[in-house]
Formats: structure tokens, C-alpha cells, sequence
């Protein structure tokens, strides 16, 4: 299992556009993906899973992979809520 705390700094935080580019990436992996927010998990392959947690910039989440592909599923998609816009 891996699993990594970030900030989000998308410019709109993980809504709508990148909410969708986040799902699409984490579907590539093999892994069970799943991103958390103020103690609320959802499976971070599901769109209406991911827009539930209505998650703004500046906002902490942790993202926790298992499976043979976990710690690249977590790095590329903790990569992808913090690059700097």
C-alpha cells in the first residue's frame, strides 16, 4: 500500500475539468486508488466520487493506492493535484 498527504494547488482545486482529468489518469493503474478529505474516502477511479468531496485549492487530501502498481498510481497523481499553475 502507499499512501501520500498533499495540497492541492490546481487553480480551481479538483472540481469539474481536472476532477475528470484525475479520473482518467487514475484508471490507467491497476491499483485500488482512493482519495480522502476530511474523513470521507471515495474511490478516486469514480467522477461522482471525487466531485462529492468538493475539493477547493489550498485544500490537504491523501491519496492511498494498493495493488502492483500503487506507489507510481499515488506519485503521478499526487503530481498532477500539485504541479503550480
Amino acid at each position: 500500500m502507499a499512501e501520500m498527504t498533499v495540497t492541492i494547488n490546481l487553480r480551481t482545486g479538483l472540481q469539474a475539468r481536472p476532477a475528470a482529468l484525475f479520473v482518467q489518469e487514475a484508471n490507467k493503474f491497476s491499483s485500488d486508488v482512493h482519495l480522502e478529505k476530511d474523513g470521507k474516502s471515495v474511490n478516486a477511479k469514480s467522477i461522482m466520487g471525487v466531485m462529492s468531496l468538493v475539493i477547493p485549492r489550498g485544500a490537504e487530501v491523501t491519496l492511498r493506492a494498493s495493488g502492483s502498481d500503487d506507489a507510481q498510481a499515488v506519485e503521478r497523481l499526487a503530481a498532477m493535484v500539485t504541479a503550480q499553475e
